[in-house]
């Protein structure tokens, strides 16, 4: 799970991040309101931590901004325990709140909360730039066009919609899609691979599905293709 933390306070920001990793997430922290937004615009977050007083712009516009194009669960610290900053916050998107101090262990069952949640509500369609999927219908799209993909294919490709911007290895692919545990020997992932390129990509200008050497692949699209 990959978390971000929008906390200037230098001690605490440094102890949440710490605590998370330890506790098994993968954490960005930012310091700065305006660095922190930007980061949760761009950034495939599953979940943030937001402090509400923040240089730059505060918690609460990073917030209603952040709310216009996203769903991420958002989780509040606040050094003021205010009932009207509660509300204010809870009003304006705000997932949970968490007032300062606090135990570290409420902050991880909260957040842990906050993911399970998430879980629950998560989408069924997805999307990057042309390319669209619908888990609900079983349909994927290109420029409008029907994707004819296998039952393996689709399930390949939603793994990748779902994390798109991460590169997942082919020892991750296999277990996910295959059920398999990964062999060096074997090269299903790469002709599986092969395969759905061939109908997401080649026939378009833009390509999505890129191989990143000794790691594994990625979905996402970038400004300008190196191959």
């Amino acid at each position: 799970m990959h978390l971000l933390v929008i906390e200037d306070e230098l001690k605490l920001g440094d102890y949440i991040r710490k605590g998370l990793t330890e506790s098994g997430f993968n954490v960005d922290l930012s310091r700065d309101g305006s660095e922190g937004l930007g980061m949760a615009l761009t950034g495939n977050y599953d979940a943030i931590v937001l402090d509400v007083m923040l240089p730059g712009i505060d918690g609460f516009k990073v917030l209603e901004v952040l709310r216009k194009s996203s769903s991420t669960p958002v989780l509040m610290l606040t050094a003021r325990d205010d009932v009207a900053d509660r509300v204010k916050g809870l009003e304006g998107g705000a997932d949970d709140y968490l007032a300062k101090p606090f135990a570290f262990s409420e902050l991880l069952a909260r957040i842990r909360a906050l993911l399970r949640r998430g879980m629950l509500q998560e989408s069924t369609r997805f999307a990057l730039s042309d390319l669209q999927l619908d888990l609900t219908t079983r349909r994927a799209t290109r420029a409008g066009k029907r994707l004819d993909l296998t039952a393996k294919e689709f399930a390949l490709l939603s793994i990748l919609l779902r994390r798109q911007g991460q590169v997942l290895s082919r020892a991750l692919l296999a277990d996910q899609v295959w059920d398999m545990n990964f062999d060096s020997e074997t090269n299903v992932v790469e002709v599986a691979v092969r395969r759905l390129r061939a109908k997401i990509d080649d026939p378009f200008d833009t390509k999505l599905l890129h191989t990143v050497r000794g790691m594994g692949y990625v979905l996402e699209q970038r400004d300008a293709d190196p191959s």
